[in-house]
């Protein structure tokens, strides 16, 4: 460190490491200058079922894990670790204290077995989540397949849309809406509609509509339009819902994507995905700026030899961060850059503009980020391969520390932490 770079503020990390069938859970605290990482202690592995194994939801302000009992739906906060608990996939909900998990069901079936027997898989929600005040609400059997969720809530353009959130369906190729306002009883958590996203010109549907080909993965909404847009991937379109009527309003074509995202404040979408096929030697990355008010594709981008994992946007909505990893053929990916932190500037919208692109050393697993006063100050990333932590000053976007925690590992993931 030079005399010119300013001291790292005190942060709180977890980082959790593993295998998919095991993991272990380390505390990083960094105050007054001095780092530390600290194992939390770990239970054993028990012989329980796959659909029996606890989820990991939170963690608390004690820095205790919060586990969930998929069986009884007791909460419990703990200070160990049980290595076979599985953390869930999580979506929190920004206009309220609930957050959402996804249970993709099981392999063979795509069945929640425990939860919905043979009729889907299922979401679950809990409110206060990072809190030791986490308390379950519901678990809802939704359809078949991997799962996504959006939100959806009035805004001064468009009041009349109802708290909603939104789960996609891969395997079935369907939308469930779910009412998401305490306020209506009749409909809070309860579904309202599954919408259909079959389209006859691209296959022949069954008939009633399920399963279809669309494959949605990759769901947004706009506060500006007031719409819901799927990225349906079997097709290359993009439908559009209005969340009033839950019904959809248009389709259009969005070739060569397999997510969207959508920018602070809802005036754009972007979509992005990978050309495996031009080049037997490089995966080239596209990215896709689309404008929900004019209803055109506004500026794109090809990024050779990436492939885009996750997306993060930092706390102002002034930065857009992309983690990379490998993917395609084997030549494919020994050109693959699956090191970098791609880092875009979004205050030049509608323009793309790569700011940075930050060599970790290693895959980011996950990004959390310590943000003050509506600033980013700092970014983390669990660089699984490494067992380390990568601190990145969120101003200047470099690499202030690595702070080794734990054993190299397929997976990991980090949050940040209150205290």
């Amino acid at each position: 460190m030079t005399e010119n770079t300013p001291a790292l503020p005190d942060f709180s990390l977890a980082y959790y490491s593993g295998d998919r069938k095991t993991g272990a859970i380390a505390i990083v605290r960094h105050r007054n200058g001095k780092t530390m990482a600290q194992p939390m202690r770990s239970s054993p592995v028990t012989d329980r079922e796959k659909a029996l194994k606890p989820l990991m939801i939170g963690m608390t302000e004690e820095q205790h894990v919060i586990l969930l009992d998929p069986a009884t739906k007791a909460i419990q906060c703990l200070d160990e670790f049980p290595v076979d608990a599985f953390p869930a996939h999580k979506y929190p909900d920004s206009g309220s204290n609930r957050a959402w998990y996804m249970n993709d069901g099981d392999k063979e079936s795509g069945n929640d077995t425990l939860n919905c027997a043979d009729k889907g898989s299922s979401v679950t929600v809990v409110e206060n989540s990072g809190s030791s005040t986490a308390r379950y609400l519901t678990t809802i059997c939704v359809g078949r397949g991997h799962h996504q969720a959006s939100f959806v809530y009035p805004s001064r353009r468009a009041p009349r849309v109802p708290p909603t959130a939104y789960i996609s369906n891969l395997t079935d190729g369907t939308i469930t809406a779910i009412g998401n306002d305490p306020a209506n009883k009749a409909t809070y958590l309860r579904i309202i509609a599954t919408i259909k996203l079959g389209e006859s010109g691209k296959e022949e549907l069954p008939p009633d509509g399920v399963p279809n080909n669309s494959f949605p993965h990759g769901l947004v909404y706009s506060p500006v339009s007031g719409k819901l847009y799927i990225l349906k991937n079997g097709y290359g379109t993009v439908s559009v819902i209005d969340p009033v009527s839950n019904e959809i309003e248009k389709t259009f074509a969005f070739k060569g994507h397999s997510n969207l995202l959508v920018t602070p404040g809802g005036r754009f979408i972007i979509g992005r995905g990978a050309d495996r096929k031009s080049d037997a030697e490089h995966v080239v990355a596209t990215l896709t700026v689309f404008d929900v008010v004019s209803e055109q594709v506004v500026d794109s981008a090809k990024l050779p030899d990436v492939y885009i994992s996750q997306y993060y946007f930092n706390a102002d909505g002034s930065k857009l961060y992309l983690t990379t990893s490998s993917s395609g053929s084997d030549a494919q990916q020994a050109n693959c850059k699956s090191d970098c932190l791609l880092i875009f500037d979004l205050t030049v919208l509608p323009k793309i503009k790569l700011l940075k692109e930050l060599d970790l050393g290693a895959p980011a697993g996950s990004l959390a980020f310590l943000n003050k006063n509506g600033k980013t100050q700092l970014v983390f990333s669990s660089n699984s391969a490494e067992g380390a932590v990568a601190v990145i000053d969120g101003a200047s976007d470099t690499l202030r520390q690595k702070i080794s925690v734990a054993d190299g590992s397929p997976h990991s993931r980090i949050l940040s932490l209150a205290g």
